[in-house]
């Protein structure tokens, strides 16, 4: 795997081990990832918020969500951008397969620009 592309991948298996736990339920999963990754920093405060929410699980998750949190503050922005690409691919495609659903916009224009945030900021 290149270099570049491996920090995005400890992430994402991140997401795949834990992420059905503490996503459980939420209308768009795929927004609550967003809102962590949204900004330049991992929204510590809003992972919280989705901790508290499943007590059940959080002495498994929160570790790995922290550990999330400090790798996505390590990447360079390009791929901290390419991480909200796959976040959006991976939602059209699920999308794609639900007819209740239409595939969400795309998140960036070539020249790096943000078209729109997930939902309001904190």
């Amino acid at each position: 795997m290149s270099p570049t592309l491996e920090p995005i991948h400890h992430l994402a298996q991140g997401v795949r081990r834990h992420g059905a736990a503490l996503l459980a339920g939420m209308p768009n999963p795929h927004d609550e990832l967003m809102s962590l990754v949204w900004g330049p920093r991992f929204d510590r405060e809003h992972a919280l918020g989705l901790v508290a929410q499943r007590p059940a699980v959080a002495a498994q998750t929160l570790p790995a969500l922290l550990a999330a949190a400090d790798r996505f503050d390590a990447l360079q922005v390009s791929a901290q951008r390419r991480l909200r690409r796959m976040i959006v691919r991976h939602r059209a495609l699920r999308a794609a397969g639900d007819a209740c659903e239409e595939p969400a916009p795309p998140v960036e224009q070539d020249d790096g620009k943000i078209l729109y945030a997930p939902h309001s900021a904190h």
